[in-house]
């Protein structure tokens, strides 16, 4: 974490960066309890704890004025009828906003506030995402083949809260229909679900 300015590189159109302090790695097993279709989830999981998602990020200090910024890599897939997606998080600082912008691949970015207000916006190569502060936010990739790969920004000391969703859910998930992908009212949302 240096004081002077620095440049990385996105590599297109894999969207990989030249150079990133911290790699997270997300597998199936980290989304117990976040998918409807438990018996697929099982199923998947018993077969192979696969990797969904990669996170790779410039760690800046988390402090006002600074900004996290990094990449996303949502791979393709589904368990049952819903697709792959990211955890999902409020903010902990919930005056936090966040702008994303697509690199690569097909999906959705489902979001909703504490109070009940929902939204979906699809993404594409070349699409930006301003998310308010006060928004949970979760990436899906509607893809068949294709990464979803995602910049982001977002004050550094904006942290995570997953629990929040952990528990809930969202009250909208994303799954195929008739080989398209269809936002559909979570008939598990509030449920407590771990």
């Amino acid at each position: 974490m240096g004081v002077a300015p620095f440049v990385f590189d996105v590599e297109l159109p894999e969207g990989k960066l030249s150079s990133y302090d911290v790699h997270i790695v997300r597998r199936l097993s980290s989304m117990a309890g976040q998918y409807l279709d438990d018996e697929a989830y099982a199923r998947m999981l018993e077969d192979d704890d696969r990797v969904l998602y990669e996170v790779f990020q410039m760690q800046r200090p988390e402090v006002p004025g600074e900004l996290l910024t990094g990449i996303s890599v949502l791979h393709p897939g589904k368990v049952g009828s819903e697709y792959f997606m990211t955890k999902g998080h409020f903010h902990a600082a919930m005056d936090a906003a966040e702008v994303y912008y697509c690199l690569q691949g097909q999906g959705m970015i489902v979001m909703e506030t504490a109070e009940g207000k929902t939204a979906v916006e699809e993404m594409r190569p070349g699409r930006v995402l301003y998310v308010l502060p006060r928004w949970a936010h979760r990436s899906v990739n509607t893809g068949r083949e294709e990464d979803l790969v995602t910049f982001f920004v977002c004050p550094a000391n904006a942290g995570h809260d997953y629990g929040t969703i952990e528990q809930s859910g969202f009250r909208k998930i994303v799954i195929e229909r008739n080989g398209e992908p269809a936002v559909v009212d979570n008939p598990r949302w509030g449920q407590g679900r771990l």
